[in-house]
């Protein structure tokens, strides 16, 4: 018979430890452990249960099916057991506690600290954590439990990944007011291949629907700057005759105060992208992460209300 309290001792930790960096020497350093320790570890874990949990592999450990079972029981307990940790410490009343939070770039100009500085006005003690990648490290932060929340652009829906929000983000063009175009109402693809483009590197949603579009189009798109900075490509955009491309919510500020033109792309698939809040699948959030949720959410429904009727 399986002896189920070793689930909840520290072979548990070290194994899903190994399970996120995809070696036992990785999982060390991080731990500030010896190798030999977690290995025992393992071994006793697939002792205790009378299977084997990792297909040893020429760079490391991988998962097999019954370590995938067990680390994703073994994480939603880790992380009710940190929930109910923090509910204690806030029982009365949001006085303390931390929201973990992932996002891609464009979020992290301004919508976010906004949001985290509005949160903050009536919840002075909640400290916040935020890390800012692409979406495939959105969502992967999010599925090893490292964040409570992930905010980022998508186009189809992610495995174990809870969509808490969702509206359209429909792609624009970007350019200085100045710009020939910038007078138009709207543009298409096409008239767009004459100016000097700043686009995402190829590994970032926007830049791979744009592609898609084109390809469909037969239309080639030739890259002055290509980066996988936001800040750098409205900077082109600031800067002379370039043109860019970004979302209403990622650029706001900069279109409210009159230092961007951001115009509607005729183009039908260049509407198809969205953005989602999103958390893990059949997690129950903290207290305090719960009750940020609802910040955002609100924040993201007026913005989008407000940049519809700016359309």
């Amino acid at each position: 018979m399986t002896n189920t309290r070793v689930l909840q001792e520290t072979a548990v930790r070290y194994f899903l430890e190994v399970v996120r960096r995809g070696s036992i020497t990785e999982a060390a350093l991080t731990l500030n452990v010896a190798s030999s320790a977690i290995s025992r570890q393992i071994s006793r874990l697939e002792d205790e249960l009378d299977t084997p949990l990792f297909e040893r592999i020429s760079r490391g450990m991988k998962p097999n099916a019954a370590g995938e079972l067990l680390a994703a029981h073994a994480l939603r307990a880790q992380l009710e057991t940190e929930r109910i940790g923090n509910e204690l410490l806030a029982l009365k009343g949001l006085r303390r506690g931390e929201v973990k939070l992932a996002s891609t770039e464009g979020f992290a100009l301004d919508f976010l600290p906004e949001a985290i500085e509005h949160f903050r006005k009536q919840h002075s003690g909640i400290r916040f954590e935020l890390s800012v990648g692409a979406a495939g490290d959105v969502a992967q932060a999010i599925r090893e439990g490292s964040v409570d929340i992930g905010l980022t652009f998508t186009m189809a829906p992610d495995r174990d990944i809870k969509v808490e929000y969702a509206q359209r983000a429909p792609i624009l063009a970007v350019m200085h007011p100045h710009h020939p175009l910038a007078g138009r109402k709207q543009v298409v693809l096409s008239e767009l291949a004459g100016y000097p483009l700043a686009l995402p590197k190829k590994n970032i949603t926007m830049r791979r629907l744009i592609d898609a579009c084109c390809s469909r189009k037969n239309l080639l798109l030739e890259a002055t700057l290509s980066s996988d900075s936001i800040n750098a490509l409205l900077g082109f955009a600031l800067a002379g005759d370039g043109v860019t491309f970004a979302v209403g919510l990622s650029i706001r500020k900069l279109v409210q105060n009159g230092q961007l033109v951001a115009l509607p792309i005729r183009d039908r698939d260049m509407n198809t992208l969205q953005m989602e809040i999103q958390s893990l699948s059949g997690r129950t959030l903290p207290q305090a992460a719960r009750a940020f949720l609802n910040t955002l959410t609100t924040c993201a429904s007026t913005d989008n209300a407000l940049l519809e009727g700016n359309g």
